[in-house]
């Protein structure tokens, strides 16, 4: 198979669910209604509730929601082949990421922006909402210093990639004042792109200079600094910095994947992979689990994400400017992200197994293969570094994508740029995620501690918004420069599809209270119900092979224990759901839509 075959299956699938699903969704599920105004503009004080154009806030949001997820995890996954990775990528995208990221967002604008954490608190019970919002501080707290790390491991004694990154701060507060000052779009946008761009281009020339010995740092001095920037993102007016950014940084995340499709068209790279190669019962040696549940556990963003529904309850809410921009901002950002991770999931296929998987494992799991490399002495001495051993997922996207460029003849001898050029993309994508999750991060502690301390839940007030983000970055900061992180990074995988499904739940909930038909909550029930029994299925899988298996290499009490208690909250959660849906099924579904409509008026 040819990957051009796919890439245009892929699009087809992915533009008829967005004109057929997506619209259904809108017009029948949801009845998305412009006459009333969104919670941007009935609450609008200029720091977190400010209308946005649908572009910005699309771009805000499919910067914040495409981290590393749709990056690695398909790469990752390509060990059972290419056929498992781009089913789920297709069919969990559109039966399931979409929907979630739709009721999520619908469901936060009916409650004026609030937090997961605080919907469940109103529309399941007071239980059901703590053991949200507990899971949801967890789970965040992971996820920035996890995602962190990726990007220290980037960044490192990197000038050209650090001078890139830094120099799109002050290009996005730029853009912002201008675009608040004259709501000139078009050139904010054409200029502020063209600066980053530059900069990009511009980086390699800092190297040897007093500039680039300045910007040439150590992991333990960008531990320090990430947390710094991403307490500025988080306490400064959204429009200030992290819309622009988040904005700006789409049109360079789309732009490298628009180019790879033209690459994949031109090139037309033969698919290397078999469908299902023989580590589809476990025993892999970049997953050592079955191709089920684990498929669905590796590819999260792409897919289903429980990481979402912090952005979809956190910062976008409160920037939507009509109600019918949901569809697009929502639904199309989950669309687009899963066209992404099927590129991703291209270039690692494309690459011969034989050199994928010697990146991907350890020297001494790749000898236990029995299998030779082909191209990657090549690549290694083009890019000029050694490729084995590379673990992780990134450098072989990297790897991936130069292999492709650099088979267009005009590309040719620009291998060890095209490699940079990646890694600080990937760097870049990652870094969206990390300023919006903390803004996020800051919500949910002003909605979870403010019910013990009143004046922090006050969003409208300078100093609990200052403590709040301080508190947020600490959090995960101190995990970050301490690298306590790695102990506990196996959990992200299982604990963020954990949150996918408490997203659907509360998804489930709502449209079982609005919509006009009652089977309408099927879209949610159905994608839940394969999503929960997966998740538990893999937890028990890691906790009783790994965690609490003593002659496991993955060993770990602790990881053991917080799995289980994730789990127990989520089957809290699902109980206090289930108890509430039988309730609502007594009444009649008419009375039922207009309670909700006088319960937020």
């Amino acid at each position: 198979m040819n990957a051009v075959t796919i890439v245009i299956g892929a699009i087809c699938i992915l533009l008829i669910a967005y004109r057929l699903y997506g619209t259904f969704m809108a017009a029948k599920v949801l009845k998305l209604n412009d006459s009333k105004p969104t919670p941007a503009h009935k609450l609008e004080d200029g720091q977190d509730y400010v209308p946005t154009n649908k572009w910005v806030s699309f771009g805000h949001h499919f910067a914040a929601i495409a981290a590393a997820g749709p990056l690695v995890g398909p790469i990752l996954a390509a060990q059972f082949g290419y056929l498992p990775g781009l089913l789920w990528l297709l069919i969990g995208a559109v039966i399931g990421g979409a929907v979630h990221d739709m009721v999520v967002l619908f469901a936060s604008m009916r409650r004026d922006g609030k937090s997961l954490s605080e919907i469940a608190k109103e529309e399941l019970g007071p239980v059901a909402g703590f053991c949200t919002g507990l899971a949801m501080l967890f789970i965040i707290t992971i996820t920035m210093a996890g995602l962190s790390l990726v990007v220290l491991s980037a960044l490192e004694r990197n000038p050209w990639g650090t001078f890139a990154v830094a120099i799109t701060i002050p290009i996005a507060m730029g853009v912002g004042l201008y675009h608040k000052k004259t709501g000139n779009l078009k050139v904010a946008t054409i200029v502020g792109f063209g600066l980053i761009m530059l900069a990009v281009f511009l980086g390699p020339n800092i190297q040897g200079t007093a500039l680039g010995d300045f910007l040439t740092l150590e992991k333990s001095t960008l531990a320090l600094a990430l947390p710094i920037y991403a307490f500025f993102a988080a306490a400064l007016p959204v429009w200030f910095l992290l819309a622009p950014r988040d904005y700006l940084s789409t049109f360079m995340k789309i732009g490298v994947f628009v180019a790879l499709i033209i690459g994949v068209f031109y090139v037309n790279p033969a698919v290397q992979f078999p469908a299902l190669t023989e580590f589809i019962n476990g025993g892999g040696p970049i997953i050592a689990g079955p191709v089920w549940p684990f498929v669905s556990i590796t590819i999260a963003c792409g897919a289903i994400s429980g990481f979402h529904a912090f952005v979809g309850s956190g910062t976008t809410p409160k920037m939507i400017n009509r109600w019918s921009d949901v569809k697009g901002v929502a639904f199309g950002s989950m669309l687009v992200e899963c066209l992404v991770a099927v590129m991703a999931l291209i270039a690692a296929v494309s690459l011969q197994p034989g050199d994928y998987f010697a990146i991907n494992s350890t020297p001494e799991k790749y000898a236990a293969l029995g299998m030779e490399t082909v191209h990657l002495d090549k690549l290694s001495e083009e890019i000029g570094m050694d490729l084995e051993g590379r673990t992780g997922g990134a450098v072989t996207l990297a790897v991936g994508m130069t292999y492709i460029f650099t088979e267009i003849p005009v590309f040719k001898k620009m291998a060890s740029f095209f490699y940079q050029f990646v890694i600080l993309f990937e760097a870049v994508f990652i870094l969206t995620a990390i300023d919006a999750g903390t803004r996020v991060a800051r919500y949910l502690i002003q909605d979870f501690g403010g019910d013990f301390i009143k004046p922090l839940k006050r969003t409208d007030s300078l100093p609990a918004n200052i403590i709040a983000s301080a508190i947020a970055c600490l959090f995960w900061g101190y995990l970050l420069y301490s690298g306590d992180i790695s102990s506990v990074w196996a959990l992200f995988g299982v604990s963020n599809q954990l949150m996918a499904s408490i997203g659907l739940i509360i998804g489930a909930t709502v449209v079982l209270k609005i919509a006009d038909k009652r089977w309408y909550m099927l879209t949610c029930l159905v994608p839940l119900a394969y999503l929960y029994v997966t998740v538990n299925v893999a937890g028990y899988w890691m906790i009783t092979n790994v965690y609490l298996n003593a002659e496991s290499a993955g060993y770990n009490v602790l990881n053991g224990v917080l799995s289980i208690i994730m789990l127990i909250l989520g089957f809290i959660i699902l109980v206090t759901s289930i108890n509430k849906w039988l309730k609502l099924f007594k009444i009649p579904q008419a009375i039922l839509v207009e309670q909700s409509q006088k319960e937020i008026a």
